[in-house]
Parts: C-alpha cells; sequence; structure tokens
C-alpha cells in the first residue's frame, strides 16, 4: 500500500502532458523532421554540382560535417538533456536544422556549406539525443523496441518526401528546396518540443507495473543505491573507463561505415551502374530506379528498427546482431555484383539498408543495458559520436573507387567490416558482458551486506 502511494504521489507531481506512448510518438515525429537532413541529401548532391561545379568530392565532404556535427556534441547535448529535461534542447535543435537548411540555400561556396552542415549537423544531434534518450527512459522494459521505433523515424522519415524533394528540386531548383523545406521541418520541431517531457526516475511512473523487471536484459535487475545511484548507472566518465564500451564502439564503427557510404553515395552508384534513370514499375507505380531505390530503402531502414529492436528484447542483443550484420555483409556483396539491373539495384539496396538501419535500435538498447537508465542519453552521447568516426571514411570510399576505377573494393571491404562486427558480437561481446554482469552482481551484493 505505501508503496503504491508513493508512486501516487510521483505520479501526481509529473508536469501535465503526454503519457510514455505519446512521449514515444512526439520523439518519432521530430526524428522524422530531421531525416531529410541525411537521407535526403544525396538527392542534392548532383544539382549542386551541376549548378556551382564543386566537386562531387568536395560536396560531400559537407555530408561528413554533418555527420560530425550530430554526432560529435551528442555526449554534450545529452549531459544537458539528462539535466534539463528534452524540451529545452529540442526546441533549440529546431531552430539550428531550420537555419542549417536555409543557409544550404544560400551558399555560395563551399565553406558556406560546411558551415550550414556543421550548425545542421549540431541541431539534428540535439534531436535525435533527447527523442531516443526519452524513449530509454520511459521504456526501460522495452528498451529495444522503444529505441528501434524512435530511429525508425529517422529511418524511414524520409520516405514519404523523396519524391516531393525530388520533384521540387525538378521543378523550383535545389536552394528553394532548401529553404523552404528547411523552415516547414523547423516549425515542426517547435511544436513537438512543446509537449516533451522528462521520464521520472522511478521506473513504476512511467506506467510500469508493480513489480515489473524494468531491466530485462541488464546486468543487475534491481540493483540497490549507493550514494543516491543505481550500481547499474555508469556516468559517462565511468563509461568511458570500460573495455566493453570501446568493443561496442568498434563494432558500431564497422558496421556504420557501410551503411554511410550507400546513403551518401547511392546516387552516383546507382548512375555508374548505368540503372539511376531506367523505368522500374511495382504494383502499378512506376518510377526511375534510383527514385524507386531511394523511397524503398527509406520504408526499410525504418521497418528494420523496431522490427530488430523487438527480436532482441526476446533473443539477446548479440544473437541478433550476428544474424543482422551478416545479412549485411552479404547484401553489400550482392549489391555490387548483381546491382547492374534496375529491378535488382532497388530490391538489393533495400535488403542493405534493411540489414544496416537496425544498428541505431540494437546499440542504445544495448547501452541502457550496460551502462543504466539515469544517464541512458548522455551514454549512449558517447557511443553514437562512432557514427562520426565512420563518417570519417565516407569520403575515402570516393577516393578508393577513384583510384581502383570501380566499386568493387569499396563494397568487399564495407562487406568486410560487417562480417567481422557479427562474429565479434558472438565471440567477444556476449562473453565480455556475461563477465560485467557477474562483477555487477557481485557488487551488488556486497553492497546489500554492509547496509
Amino acid at each position: 500500500m505505501q508503496r503504491q502511494e508513493n508512486v501516487a504521489a510521483i505520479a501526481e507531481r509529473l508536469p501535465r502532458g503526454p503519457g510514455r506512448w505519446g512521449q514515444l510518438a512526439l520523439g518519432i515525429v521530430g526524428m522524422m523532421m530531421i531525416a531529410n537532413l541525411q537521407y535526403g541529401w544525396t538527392l542534392f548532391v548532383v544539382p549542386i554540382e551541376q549548378a556551382n561545379h564543386w566537386g562531387v568530392a568536395r560536396i560531400q565532404v559537407a555530408f561528413t560535417l554533418f555527420v560530425l556535427g550530430e554526432t560529435w556534441l551528442l555526449p554534450f547535448q545529452g549531459y544537458l538533456v539528462d539535466r534539463v529535461g528534452p524540451r529545452p534542447t529540442v526546441a533549440a535543435g529546431g531552430l539550428f536544422v531550420a537555419a542549417g537548411w536555409m543557409l544550404n540555400a544560400a551558399a555560395d561556396g563551399l565553406v558556406m556549406l560546411y558551415v550550414a552542415a556543421i550548425i545542421g549537423g549540431t541541431g539534428a544531434g540535439m534531436i535525435y539525443g533527447a527523442a531516443v534518450g526519452n524513449a530509454l527512459k520511459w521504456f526501460p522494459d522495452r528498451r529495444g523496441l522503444a529505441a528501434g521505433l524512435t530511429a525508425a523515424g529517422f529511418g524511414a522519415g524520409s520516405a514519404a518526401t523523396i519524391v516531393p524533394i525530388a520533384a521540387w528540386i525538378a521543378d523550383h531548383g535545389y536552394r528553394s528546396a532548401f529553404f523552404w523545406w528547411g523552415v516547414g521541418q523547423g516549425l515542426v520541431v517547435l511544436v513537438v518540443a512543446l509537449f516533451l517531457r522528462s521520464a521520472p526516475i522511478d521506473a513504476a511512473a512511467v506506467g510500469l507495473p508493480i513489480g515489473a523487471r524494468p531491466y530485462r536484459h541488464g546486468p543487475h535487475r534491481h540493483g540497490p543505491h549507493r550514494h543516491g545511484k543505481p550500481v547499474t548507472d555508469k556516468t559517462p566518465r565511468e563509461v568511458l573507463a570500460t573495455p566493453i564500451f570501446w568493443l561496442m564502439y568498434l563494432m558500431f564503427v564497422l558496421v556504420c561505415a557501410g551503411g554511410l557510404m550507400a546513403t551518401a553515395q547511392l546516387s552516383v552508384i546507382a548512375r555508374d551502374f548505368g540503372v539511376a534513370e531506367a523505368p522500374v514499375a511495382f504494383l502499378g507505380l512506376t518510377l526511375p530506379a534510383l527514385t524507386f531505390a531511394l523511397s524503398l530503402d527509406r520504408i526499410m531502414n525504418g521497418i528494420t528498427r523496431p522490427f530488430f529492436g523487438w527480436v532482441s528484447d526476446r533473443i539477446g542483443r548479440e544473437t541478433t546482431m550476428f544474424v543482422a550484420f551478416l545479412l549485411e555483409g552479404i547484401g553489400i556483396l550482392a549489391l555490387r555484383y548483381w546491382g547492374d539491373d534496375p529491378v535488382r539495384f532497388v530490391l538489393l539496396s533495400g535488403l542493405v539498408f534493411f540489414a544496416w538501419g537496425e544498428i541505431y535500435s540494437l546499440f542504445p538498447a544495448l547501452s541502457g543495458d550496460v551502462f543504466g537508465r539515469r544517464f541512458a542519453t548522455a551514454n549512449y552521447g558517447l557511443l553514437y559520436t562512432a557514427k562520426g568516426t565512420a563518417a570519417l571514411l565516407v569520403p575515402l570510399a570516393s577516393v578508393l573507387k577513384q583510384w581502383s576505377g570501380d566499386w568493387t573494393g569499396v563494397f568487399t571491404v564495407a562487406a568486410g567490416c560487417n562480417v567481422l562486427a557479427a562474429f565479434l558480437a558472438v565471440l567477444a561481446l556476449r562473453p565480455m558482458r556475461r563477465r560485467w554482469a557477474s562483477v555487477a552482481r557481485r557488487t551488488a551484493a556486497t553492497i546489500l551486506s554492509t547496509q
């Protein structure tokens, strides 16, 4: 009875607004509004080059800078979210996103294009970190599913806008598309921010039933408190001192690099394969192969995140990683050798994105499992910087392609990285996490014995 009264008191003190499912939906909408910053970029590369003749490789540096701005600042932004909540952080992110796209529209040189990319990336990171961190905190019982649904907004958010943006660029030019889509997306983010709120510290107050196990896969499910902090809740400084974090970081880089290369270079690859403008008909809809692939890729990239997140909640993170990463490696090689047909190009690129996008649900869920809930946003922010590290490798794909004369070397390296990460998941990460769990249990027992 006392427990129920405490939970009721906590709930009474919470700010009024949507509950945890409403918070999840708001995070998804916010993610959808920043998806085009990354996944719609490939539509702008060729028009920017045709209008300004800056060179594709130098234009693609802007994509790398965007990803760096989105990722490498996320630990600090996550720290801010953990302290002040998601509402002000997401509102500021919306302003940065709008400013970045409007600067893209006005850019008359590479320097301004690069500055715009950093500003847009910074705003995207604020929104991304707040949305994923909030999902992990509101759903400690379903981390994989919640992180997957939230990340799906980012992965599939651009699926419905690929065709309109492509048409807008064709009719009004890329500068007009940058400006008006930037303004619209920024305004929606500001509206979303008004209704966001932080999850309560007590897991029961987020809607879990009394006695529920919030840390299903965590090393220590019901840890005691030490100096007011559960032993499972590691601070960012503590996280950086653990070998398991750096193994997870390496795996994130290995898998992420290939997907980012495909995201940034898909239009160039399609043209080199000679399939970009070839018509593809499906379910009564006929579109150029590249446009069809971009739309399907975004859908598959969104579906995979909640799907594999849900699967990992049931069969375990490492087993899910092994299956998904191995499938990604096979898909990349298949795209290289059989992607010269328009229909196969569309289908195989969809497979690549389906097998890649799940990293954005598996790794945040794994981070919450291992390092706890209280500092979930900042800790995942540290891990998410691996995406920025992987982005540094994207321009090397163009260099390797130019040096070798075709895409064989690039695709082979990307596939090999995924296969390596798949085996690291089951041969290194799984035993390391078991040892981590054993240490956590002994620590908890020691603390309990001294109380």
